[in-house]
């Protein structure tokens, strides 16, 4: 027994040397970002904004890929199964860790057991949009029109289980109207839609909301998000417009395939760090709608906690929900 326990030793200590010297020189050739969803989405633009700095700061080019595909899943899940050597990461979502695996009976990958984290690393705004010919300027005059109108009228999201469905089913069910829901492959088709007057309203991330209203062809009526923004500077929240419980938000983080070692994700999240005390690189990602996560939630411990929090939280939401598992 006693030469089985020391050869159980050995071999663990072997591992954790492997991985400590792997960890002393990582990376030495490109690292792989996957982003689950298509180019041009507000995830797939952060990511390409910080792929600079994170490329600078690791001596290695970091190469953005887009992997989409059933709501986020197959990137995810891609990466999940991929060597735990560093070298392939993804860029994950609160849709892709929380939201759409508590919807499925049996989801492809368990966010927490399957995956290394290293680290939260921008949030965006969610902006409830109306169309701009919508009889609305404000979220009192929307709530007004929704009650009367809302039998024919059609909100959109980036598909079923996205933050954006859910940030608007939450503001449904707060206001009791129940509009059509339109999902779309993507946040910018959805966005296309609306300010082609095809659809009423969308719960937009900020970086899909900022566009639209900034070029006049989507009016911004209020954030869905507990706190003011500075990415939108003179619009109310909802609670300060008097609607209450609808609070949403948009996390990303970075995630590596499980038995990767702890240094490699701790390198990575020292690089993002890095890339985020660059005022250049702030700014390019506030212009588009997206704010860097506050420095003491970046950390990859913290990271760990929250997705214990979270995957209980939207577990229990979806089930609220009623819609059905898949």
């Amino acid at each position: 027994m006693f030469d089985l326990i020391r050869a159980a030793l050995y071999a663990f200590l072997g591992l954790a040397a492997v991985g400590s010297a792997l960890a002393q020189t990582w990376p030495t050739r490109p690292v792989t970002v996957v982003v689950p969803f298509a180019a041009g989405s507000s995830t797939d633009t952060a990511a390409r904004i910080l792929s600079v700095g994170l490329s600078e700061a690791l001596g290695q080019q970091v190469v953005v890929e887009n992997i989409g595909g059933a709501a986020g899943l197959t990137g995810t899940t891609r990466v999940a199964r991929a060597a735990p050597d560093g070298y392939q990461v993804v860029f994950a979502t609160v849709d892709t860790m929380a939201i759409v695996p508590a919807m499925r009976k049996n989801p492809p990958y368990d966010s927490i057991a399957d995956f290394v984290p290293a680290g939260l690393v921008v949030e965006q705004p969610i902006v409830l949009i109306a169309r701009k010919d919508l009889p609305a300027n404000t979220l009192a005059e929307f709530v007004a029109y929704a009650k009367a109108n809302h039998k024919k009228m059609q909100f959109g999201s980036a598909g079923v289980g996205s933050g954006s469905h859910f940030s608007c089913a939450k503001l449904n069910a707060a206001l009791g109207i129940d509009p059509i829901h339109v999902p779309y492959r993507s946040s910018g088709l959805a966005a296309q839609d609306l300010m082609g007057g095809r659809l009423d309203y969308l719960c937009a991330l900020g970086g899909t909301a900022m566009g639209p209203v900034e070029s006049g062809q989507a009016k911004a009526l209020g954030l869905l998000t507990a706190e003011r923004s500075e990415l939108f500077p003179k619009l109310l929240t909802s609670k300060e417009q008097g609607i209450v419980g609808v609070d949403s938000y948009f996390w990303t983080a970075f995630f590596f395939p499980k038995g990767t070692p702890d240094a490699i994700a701790q390198r990575l999240n020292d690089a993002t760090e890095r890339t985020l005390r660059s005022p250049i690189t702030v700014d390019r990602l506030r212009k588009t709608g997206i704010d860097p996560i506050a420095p003491a939630r970046r950390t990859p411990a913290y990271l760990q906690g929250f997705m214990q929090a979270e995957m209980k939280n939207w577990a229990e939401m979806v089930k609220a929900s009623g819609i059905p598992l898949e």
